[in-house]
């Protein structure tokens, strides 16, 4: 089944933002999915007239704003941490970031609905305790319940659940061993982080192990408010820069913030 790649990654596309070999992939399911060529044509345009829209003065504001506020992160964990230097919250390239701040300063055009629908598994049940991730692999004949550290090869075919915990606001994001981040929860960076209280939640979408070498890390960031999912995507990136890191090391992000993970080991 052909599986309509989700909006995150069709902008990635846009911007040349993906390794070569995923770039490629990507393009290859693009070009396999209804109305693919389509969507990347509407989001062009929505780029084009987003930029008309925003002079470059109001551009350096928001980068210089941003900047204070990742200082003023930084100074705050490493203050809660007593002193790790692991990881650090820098500037990233100018035009990364200005492209960046403008997606975040809009919401996506609407989607096409996919020809056909994502593969969504109803393992919901009823789970008490702190906030966690689960995650089931496609299987021959029902989902397979994966422990964490479980092995995993690329083509995999994953379902991902959460237990909020209490916890009304969350993000879920991937690392793997390339250095890729993904987003899972929520939809877009604009997008509500509010969570479904109580049973464990199926995200509705499924996703496809690519060929990344390692592992793949999936990682859970609650909160008692609506989150920045920009922040939480950039101490993402920030963190996936070193994979020794990116495989134990929480993101780097405030400690009034709590984190969980599950990771995957990739195998040829």
């Amino acid at each position: 089944m052909a599986l309509c790649i989700p909006h995150w990654l069709l902008e990635r596309v846009a911007l040349g933002e993906l390794p070569p070999d995923a770039l490629a992939a990507a393009r290859a399911r693009l070009e396999r999915e209804p109305d693919g060529d389509g969507r990347l044509a509407r989001l062009a345009e929505d780029s084009r007239l987003t930029l008309e829209r925003h002079p470059p003065a109001a551009v350096a504001a928001e980068v210089e704003r941003r900047r204070a506020a990742r200082t003023r992160i930084d100074a705050a964990r490493e203050a809660g941490r007593g002193g790790w230097h692991g990881l650090s919250l820098g500037m990233p390239v100018a035009a990364s970031l200005v492209l960046f701040v403008l997606s975040t300063q809009r919401e996506p055009p609407p989607e096409p609905a996919p020809a056909r629908a994502p593969i969504i598994w109803n393992v919901s049940e009823r789970i008490k305790g702190e906030p966690m991730l689960r995650v089931h692999r496609q299987g021959a004949t029902e989902p397979e319940l994966l422990a964490n550290h479980a092995r995993a090869r690329r083509g995999d075919v994953l379902q991902l659940s959460y237990v909020s915990g209490g916890r009304p606001h969350g993000v879920v994001v991937s690392v793997d061993g390339r250095g890729t981040v993904t987003l899972h929860h929520p939809a877009t960076l604009t997008s509500s982080t509010e969570l479904a209280p109580g049973e464990a939640v199926t995200l509705g979408h499924s996703y496809e192990l690519d060929d990344a070498p390692g592992f793949e890390r999936f990682l859970f960031v609650t909160s008692d408010v609506p989150l920045d999912v920009a922040m939480v995507l950039d101490a993402a990136r920030v963190l996936a820069r070193q994979p020794s890191e990116a495989r134990t090391r929480p993101l780097p992000l405030p400690d009034t913030l709590a984190q969980t993970s599950f990771t995957l080991e990739k195998v040829p």
